[in-house]
């Protein structure tokens, strides 16, 4: 089936989801229709719109799941920190989570994890998942938190996936930055257990030793730092609110090129010029988690870039910073449209 016809296929299904007077089907593991490739060339939605974007986040998770039957950073993970932003009651979650559940319960047991980067990964979802639904730090999440710690490295980090695909699947610093959200953000006071009390040691010890490479890297410290302050001195962390605040476009939004200098696959340029939804959503969310004021001018411009630059099919754009095929990186930067958006306080339907 080709790109066009998959396209049609899903703006039919949304339409058929959002007219007015039929009653809305929840997208599930049976109904969910393949959301189409992520094209800069997509028209810009109507009106900024909640449903639209709950209806892509779902479509491109449980597509991914059922098609792929893999977690990515880019596409499911990302799923489980945002849903809730706009709503965990809703069939798709409950199914993505349970996948993440499964990994933990029966195929880490059984068959090991695919990589480290796997179990790292998982249980910072299932940890964010927790603190923005129930609260409480469900056993399993505490199962896949504790399972971290056997996979650190000696130097304090963590043999991360390096297929060349960043800003996330590139090298170990972002594994380290992303342990030590996990353990910040989970619940019950997870982070003062004997066994994350000793990993963090680790944790620090590789970010002394090892400085952040990129902008990126910097600003992910600065959202693990919104749990744990330690990790990152006042004057590190107003420097990095600053340098962010210097790269805002004119338009409002942010390119996620400017946040590093990575080379392409082809070594085209990247695209420095044009802001996208990862940056965008990514700068704007971590801003807010350092205090940035949701009234604050810069933050202001980016919720109305967001609000301005969706996608008709519910999507925000963002160019692959690797090569162009199919533009993933556009799945984690709607979530990170919507987290943003709901650390505003944007208000809902």
């Amino acid at each position: 089936m080709n790109t066009l016809v998959r396209y049609v296929i899903f703006s039919a299904a949304v339409w058929l989801l959002t007219a007015p007077g039929l009653a809305a089907e929840p997208v599930s593991l049976q109904n969910v229709v393949d959301p189409g490739r992520n094209l800069a060339t997509e028209p810009l939605a109507a009106a900024f719109s909640w449903e639209q974007a709950a209806t892509f986040l779902d479509s491109a998770a449980l597509q991914w799941q059922k098609k792929r039957k893999c977690f990515t950073c880019h596409t499911n993970l990302a799923y489980l920190y945002a849903r809730p932003g706009i709503s965990a009651a809703a069939p798709a979650h409950a199914e993505v989570r349970a996948f993440a559940e499964a990994l933990v319960e029966k195929r880490w047991p059984e068959k090991g994890p695919r990589w480290d980067a796997e179990v790292v990964a998982v249980a910072a979802a299932l940890a964010f998942n927790d603190r923005a639904t129930s609260g409480k730090l469900h056993p399993v999440s505490r199962t896949a938190l504790d399972r971290i710690w056997t996979v650190q490295q000696e130097n304090g980090g963590f043999d991360w996936l390096k297929c060349d695909w960043p800003p996330m699947e590139s090298d170990d610093h972002y594994g380290a930055a992303l342990a030590a959200i996990a353990v910040g953000v989970a619940p019950d006071e997870y982070a003062q257990t004997d066994a994350a009390q000793k990993g963090m040691a680790g944790i620090r010890r590789y970010l002394k030793e090892n400085p952040p490479p990129t902008l990126h890297h910097q600003t992910m410290l600065l959202w693990a730092a919104s749990y744990t302050p330690d990790l990152l001195a006042p004057a590190a962390r107003q420097a990095t609110i600053a340098q962010l605040l210097s790269l805002q476009k004119e338009d409002g939004g942010w390119a996620l090129a400017t946040l590093g200098d990575w080379k392409r696959a082809d070594e085209s340029p990247q695209d420095t010029e044009h802001s996208d939804g990862y940056a965008t959503g990514f700068v704007v969310y971590v801003l807010r988690r350092a205090g940035v004021p949701a009234e604050h001018k810069a933050v202001r411009r980016g919720v109305a870039w967001l609000k301005g630059n969706q996608r008709k099919s519910g999507r925000w754009f963002t160019r692959s910073l690797h090569k162009d095929s199919r533009h993933f990186i556009s799945h984690a930067g709607t979530a990170f449209a919507i987290m943003a958006l709901a650390a505003c306080d944007e208000p809902q339907p």
